[in-house]
């Protein structure tokens, strides 16, 4: 890596940290709604009949995928969410979300999309935003289907 990428890399984990500090907090006390909470919401939100499988769910979200199963527990816990056995396969659970986990999500979202504006989009001309959705695109398309590398032992 040369000094410019290096220099870019860096500033994209700083940024991204903070601002994903930020976004916690603000939702956190202005809602009550921890943001990894919000991201399963949202995730659902987005499914068909709002509802997908673990598996799935662990995809999508950007929490880690081992705290998946316990965060799950805890959005059931208050009735955001329920647990059903996958009609198409048995041996699957879907997480779907409740009338309750909708009417949260609806509460939460103006104060958390305030907050990503006010931090992240505000500062960016739509030529940024342009750039910046096609970089990470093709940085995303890059890791389709690729599996971690693990360092050799």
């Amino acid at each position: 890596m040369d000094e410019r990428e290096m220099r870019a890399w860096r500033l994209f984990l700083e940024a991204h940290a903070r601002l994903m500090t930020q976004l916690e907090v603000e939702l956190r006390e202005q809602t009550g709604m921890p943001l990894a909470w919000y991201d399963v919401l949202v995730q659902l939100s987005e499914a068909p009949d709002n509802r997908l499988r673990m598996q799935q769910l662990a995809r999508r979200v950007l929490i880690s995928k081992s705290g998946l199963t316990r965060l799950v527990d805890r959005l059931c816990a208050v009735g955001y969410l329920r647990r059903e056995q996958d009609p198409g396969d048995g041996r699957g659970t879907l997480a779907v979300m409740t009338t309750q986990g909708r009417d949260a999500l609806r509460k939460a979202a103006p104060f958390h999309l305030v907050g990503v504006e006010r931090a992240f989009t505000d500062r960016l001309s739509a030529r940024d935003a342009t750039v910046l959705g096609d970089t990470f695109q093709r940085i995303l398309d890059g890791l389709e289907g690729s599996e971690p590398r693990r360092a050799a032992s």
